[in-house]
């Protein structure tokens, strides 16, 4: 169990019999909460996937929000990608974001919902403010530029949580998880995120080592192409930048968990968390952070891989640091139970079990 509070006047809402709409339940973060909430009895969950139900068409939300008489909501629906995905789909991923908020938010307020918890991201923090960032320090400096559209989607969506529950009552909450990684994860090599990324890589690597180009093929296929360059310096290893930026990594089961602990958590221990208002929403991570040398060193060693490793300083860094300050939730009693090392081993493993 992630969560150290056994006090149940803690968690008094959220009912068991609630009818709650996961959105985005295809993905890492919503599929976990999937399962959290299952393993905690929570049988009336309701999903669509992006075929039966487009969340950027305001229509199809609203309609969807009225027949289903939904309770709460978990929004985990993004459009979410690496650095270069954020960089070059710039147009893309700020206004599929701000549909996606704007459409399930107002949709869940129009039909009665009280309840939900909004995803954002740990990129909604100044590019240069101090480590480890604080909830204070939203909107207090300028962002990262290679996820700017992105980061301020999601202060948007922080802000629609804020502005509802301070005009019309309602109860949104919002958390800010750092880096997550686990089953469900996105393996592109083109739009990842830096550890799943990393992690193909190594994968690949080791099976060039090995002469195994038949694993090589099968593995562009269920994945997705293996851009030229990655393949051409096989079995070595390329990584972008200089390998000094510094990173929290959380596995996604805790960050479910997290999810579902502040989503059960009575008003007022909410509220005091948030210092009566002083905030609108809580940082969710290990409270620790690696170079991206370092865990490099630990993929590789979940993966197997003993080549060698190239880092192309021609790439772009991104933020320096970002680390998360998550005192507010550690004083609530909720802390990460799973080691990375740990959990990069099982990530891996069920990687291979996908391929």
């Amino acid at each position: 169990m992630a969560e150290t509070s056994s006090s149940s006047n803690e968690r008094v809402v959220l009912s068991k019999d609630a009818r709650i709409y996961i959105a985005g339940h295809h993905g890492m973060v919503g599929s976990a909460i999937v399962r959290r909430l299952k393993s905690e009895g929570y049988a009336r969950i309701v999903t669509r996937t992006h075929a039966e139900l487009d969340l950027t068409d305001q229509r199809a939300v609203t309609e969807f929000f009225r027949e289903e008489r939904i309770e709460a909501v978990f929004l985990a629906a993004a459009r979410v990608g690496g650095i270069h995905a954020n960089n070059t789909l710039r147009a893309d991923f700020i206004y599929e974001n701000l549909m996606i908020e704007c459409n399930v938010i107002h949709a869940a307020f129009r039909s009665g919902v009280e309840r939900l918890l909004f995803l954002g991201s740990s990129c909604i923090y100044p590019r240069s403010c101090p480590q480890p960032m604080t909830e204070e320090y939203l909107l207090t400096g300028s962002l990262e530029p290679t996820n700017e559209p992105y980061a301020i989607a999601k202060i948007a969506g922080i802000k629609l949580c804020e502005s509802y529950n301070r005009q019309h009552g309602t109860r949104y909450r919002a958390v800010m998880p750092t880096n997550l990684y686990g089953p469900g994860d996105t393996f592109d090599l083109e739009n990842s995120h830096v550890l799943p990324a990393m992690m193909r890589k190594f994968h690949l690597a080791k099976l060039a080592a090995g002469g195994d180009w038949e694993a090589v093929r099968r593995d562009g296929e269920r994945f997705g192409p293996i851009p030229p360059d990655v393949r051409a310096a096989l079995p070595r290893v390329v990584l972008w930048g200089s390998g000094a930026p510094r990173r929290e990594f959380l596995h996604v089961d805790d960050m479910a968990a997290a999810c579902v602990f502040v989503m059960r958590l009575a008003d007022e221990r909410y509220a005091g968390a948030c210092a009566e208002g002083a905030v609108s929403h809580l940082n969710v991570g290990c409270g620790r952070d690696h170079t991206i040398r370092e865990l490099a060193a630990m993929v590789g060693k979940a993966v197997g891989f003993e080549g060698e490793v190239d880092w192309d300083s021609s790439r772009p860094d991104g933020m320096p640091r970002k680390l998360l300050d998550v005192s507010r939730l550690t004083r609530l009693s909720w802390v990460p139970s799973i080691d990375l090392d740990d959990g990069l081993r099982s990530t891996y493993q069920w990687y291979c079990t996908q391929a």
